[in-house]
């Protein structure tokens, strides 16, 4: 009886299909092994059972050979058999980001899928769009007099050719009724796929954008990273725009990658203007849950022809993507800083690359990496010289060394004049500060106190009109206290400033302006962009103070004098790259003036003014400031010329991190490639964040092939750690130090 029971299972195994699916789980690779009675296309969504929970999976592989005992192999649940699989050309993106990133497959996989496919239930798929034309009885028909203005402009709309519901509106809000009454009298027609209808640009593109936009469209059918390097108003974005509606007009998709959501609504306004009737897909983390789910579905069935995203948006699967683009490609956002610690960049550079595409990396500062590669030959160097608008010149930037003057809240006398004559003149001015709230510090005069986060390694920062201290690092909130809790004094001092300081000093000294301070507090709310660009187009703002959240991408026609306050913060720092993001950050909000017809001006306050830096900013040449920081970063075999990976860990004591890897790094000291350096353990520059305590270990090499082989070898050993108290992570390409 025995033997013939075994026999009925020995069978039943036999019948049954193995599969590797990928379920997000931090094992070695998250990619576990699961049976089914038949095989299960890859790519498909299905539920399977995990230490007694269902968890969603993906399936990785297909018909395999089971590595351990068919008896203890659990089987799939259920399959999402109406829903169409993942693409193998995400499949292989994921593969790749999850071996480059060193960071478990299955983690990976759900780290690049939208909310809605995590999910235990079925998704609803996206209907394709119905698109919108006159018949042949139709055109055959007397269309409505011209005095129905708005009547007949739709139907020439309809004359045109095919045209989605939501365009057809925007030409008049009472199409629907209309389209309904036509088509009872038989005379439109519905279709369900259409090329995209471009609106012809009235922007006239200049000798420069024109050479540029050609060159691009040269390259098109094969893979060709270009760098598109143009001074700040020089018109880039018209130059993708004119790239982009070339693939479009061909019914190919195109990707469009920007590093911050606050840059989005601006664009989708000029988006709208130009590809009004193409089906796009926006993609950010501030969307709803399930309109980022369809967007994305969207995309991946081809409904989808132009995609405009933030750094997730890269792992978008996009079935016959033509173009990539990736504006301000230099900033750090495009590098997520937790987690699957990917570059959106270099993924867009190896999807273009994987489907024989070109990308175009744009910037008016780019990040050394690129520059290298342009002037090395591996990317295809263009160039902008001019600003777009014929009567904008760069700004005119003054270096003003505050070292021995008396400031006013951070102002200089000088500072306070030009922008009190600036708003006599009708001009609008943006002063900026990178850092929020009303003050760094709070500070105890009597025994020097000083408010500190009891979860991290920084000061708490005063938000006065919230009445509270906060860690921007944490978000810990305290109530402002009445008094010192060492000394009891209670008349405590604010110590620095802050964006809402400036703005309340501002509206002190110039009572009639119009001040608007912008930062992360002031455009929490969905539509407080919106707003802000509304009231700068009626003229209703002065003057704008902000963070950095103003110093790039943003076109500000009335805009013509900038003041920079507290320049050297980010100078006092053990990162190499230092005066790389200092030259970007003030050569992108420098060129924030002047890009109409008036000229514009900046004030740079400085206690540093000998540093190169600030005459490069004053030249406005990125050239050669890119030139001398390459020479230094060659002689030290640093980024570009060198490749760099920190190994990183956390514990409630930074001795124990500490410990945990100086033990790894001596087990492997003999192990790895001769070209690998590794330093000791470190604690991070913020040793203390979210109560946990961090230290790192660099490893670097001028042999990609051989860091990577060295990582591995640090993960095999990492992967064996069994103390919960400390977590670890790998950062390849880390730009954190």
């Amino acid at each position: 009886m025995w033997f013939l029971e075994s026999s009925c299972l020995s069978t039943l195994f036999d019948m049954m299909i193995y599969h590797r699916i990928a379920v997000n789980v931090p094992l070695s690779d998250g990619l576990l092994t699961y049976s089914h009675s038949e095989p299960l296309p890859q790519g498909a969504r299905v539920l399977v059972p995990f230490r007694n929970k269902t968890v969603v999976g993906i399936v990785w592989e297909t018909d395999i050979a089971p590595d351990m005992d068919a008896a203890r192999i659990l089987g799939v649940q259920t399959t999402f058999s109406d829903e169409p699989p993942l693409p193998e050309s995400w499949r292989d993106l994921l593969s790749f980001t999850s071996h480059y990133y060193h960071y478990p497959t299955g983690q990976a996989v759900f780290a690049a899928l939208p909310q809605g496919l995590k999910e235990t239930r079925a998704v609803e798929m996206p209907q394709p769009p119905l698109f919108y034309a006159l018949n042949e009885a139709g055109r055959a028909q007397t269309p409505p007099p011209a005095r129905f203005n708005k009547k007949a402009a739709l139907w020439d709309a309809l004359l045109s050719g095919g045209m989605t519901m939501a365009a057809l509106k925007q030409v008049n809000a009472q199409v629907a009724k209309l389209i309904e009454d036509w088509a009872e009298q038989g005379w439109i027609e519905t279709t369900e796929a259409a090329k995209p209808v471009l609106r012809s640009s009235e922007f006239q593109l200049n000798a420069n954008q024109q050479q540029a936009s050609d060159e691009i469209q040269t390259a098109f059918g094969s893979f060709q990273p270009f760098l598109l390097y143009g001074i700040t108003g020089s018109g880039k974005t018209e130059v993708y725009f004119d790239a982009m509606a070339k693939v479009l007009a061909q019914g190919r998709q195109v990707l469009f990658l920007l590093p911050e959501i606050n840059l989005t609504p601006q664009l989708l306004k000029r988006v709208e203007d130009r590809f009004a009737d193409v089906p796009t897909a926006v993609l950010h983390s501030q969307m709803a849950a399930g309109k980022r789910t369809q967007d994305y579905l969207r995309a991946m069935l081809g409904q989808a022809k132009l995609v405009i995203g933030t750094r997730l948006a890269v792992f978008t699967p996009l079935p016959d993507v033509g173009l990539i683009v990736v504006d301000e490609e230099h900033d750090g956002s495009f590098k997520q800083d937790n987690e699957l610690r990917y570059h959106a960049r270099d993924l867009a550079v190896w999807r273009a690359k994987q489907s024989g595409c070109p990308v175009v990396l744009g910037s008016a500062t780019p990040s050394l990496e690129s520059w290298h590669k342009a002037q090395s030959g591996a990317y295809r160097l263009l160039q902008l010289t001019e600003r777009a608008h014929a009567a904008a010149q760069l700004p005119q930037v003054d270096i003003l060394n505050v070292g021995r003057l008396k400031l006013d809240n951070g102002f200089s006398p000088q500072a306070l004049q030009l922008l009190k004559q600036n708003f006599e003149a009708g001009g609008m001015s943006l002063v900026y500060l990178n850092r929020r709230g009303f003050a760094p510090a709070l500070f105890c005069g009597d025994c020097g106190h000083t408010f500190g986060c009891p979860n991290c390694s920084a000061k708490m920062v005063l938000h006065q009109r919230a009445r509270q201290l906060r860690c921007h690092h944490c978000d810990h909130r305290e109530p402002i206290p009445f008094k010192c809790p060492d000394c009891g004094n209670q008349d405590l001092t604010a110590v620095g400033h802050g964006t809402q300081r400036v703005e309340e000093t501002l509206r002190a000294f110039l009572p009639k302006a119009a001040v608007v301070r912008v930062d992360r507090d002031s455009t929490a709310h969905k539509n407080d962009w919106a707003d802000l660009y509304r009231r700068i187009a009626d003229n209703e703002i002065d003057i704008l103070v902000g963070t950095q959240m103003l110093a790039k991408g943003h076109d500000f026609a009335r805009l013509n004098l900038v003041i920079v306050l507290n320049a050297d913060g980010s100078l006092y720092s053990a990162d190499f790259r230092a005066s790389e993001r200092l030259f970007a950050e003030l050569m992108q909000v420098s060129g924030r003036a002047g890009r109409a017809d008036k000229p514009g001006k900046v004030l740079i306050q400085t206690q540093l003014p000998e540093h190169p830096v600030f005459a490069a900013v004053k030249a406005q040449d990125y050239a050669v400031f890119a030139e001398n920081e390459l020479n230094e970063r060659q002689m030290f075999a640093m980024p570009p010329f060198g490749f760099q990976t920190a190994v990183r860990a956390d514990a409630p004591r930074v001795a124990d991190a500490m410990e945990f890897l100086n033990a790894a790094k001596e087990t492997l000291a003999p192990l790895l490639p001769e070209s690998v350096s590794q330093f000791g353990a470190a604690p991070m520059l913020m040793v203390r964040l979210a109560e946990r305590e961090r230290a790192q270990i660099f490893l670097e090499s001028t042999s990609r092939q051989d860091l990577h082989r060295a990582v591995s070898l640090w993960v095999q050993v990492l992967q064996q750690n069994r103390d919960g108290k400390i977590r670890w992570s790998v950062d390849v390409d880390a730009q954190e130090m």
